[in-house]
């Protein structure tokens, strides 16, 4: 059982965060508890060899760290209003949106939290729409 604990996503990401030590560190765990805030109800997991993932009703978004930025891809961000302008990235595709935090960047807190809880709302009226027998795939 401790074993299991040990190797839980929320540590991983814990560790992930410290592993790091510095600014990007410090981003992820800034966003990280954003959207702890702004859905007490997330679900945090570890996919694809090392990436934070937060999930509620389907994947709400992924937290990248590479050299020079932290990459927050909301799954379904081309779906998401974004009257702040936050999406910066991966803006060709018809799926996703992300956004690229550089060091010395501010985060508009109110925003990014106002995106995640859209992302939230849309990912629930697709599992509404799933089981009402409508087409989630074409909302």
């Amino acid at each position: 059982m401790q074993g299991e604990d040990a190797d839980s996503p929320s540590r991983r990401i814990d560790a992930r965060i410290a592993e790091l030590g510095d600014w990007r560190g410090e981003t992820l765990a800034r966003v990280r508890a954003l959207i702890r805030e702004a859905d007490p109800e997330v679900v945090e997991t570890w996919k694809w060899r090392g990436v934070p993932v937060w999930e509620h009703a389907g994947i709400l978004c992924t937290g990248e760290t590479y050299k020079d930025k932290v990459k927050l891809t909301f799954a379904r961000g081309a779906a998401l209003a974004d009257p702040a302008g936050l999406f910066n990235a991966s803006l060709d595709g018809n799926t996703r949106r992300a956004i690229d935090i550089r060091q010395g960047d501010a985060i508009d807190e109110a925003a990014f939290q106002a995106l995640l809880r859209a992302a939230v709302a849309l990912n629930l009226s697709r599992r509404v729409a799933a089981r009402s027998g409508g087409s989630a795939e074409n909302t």
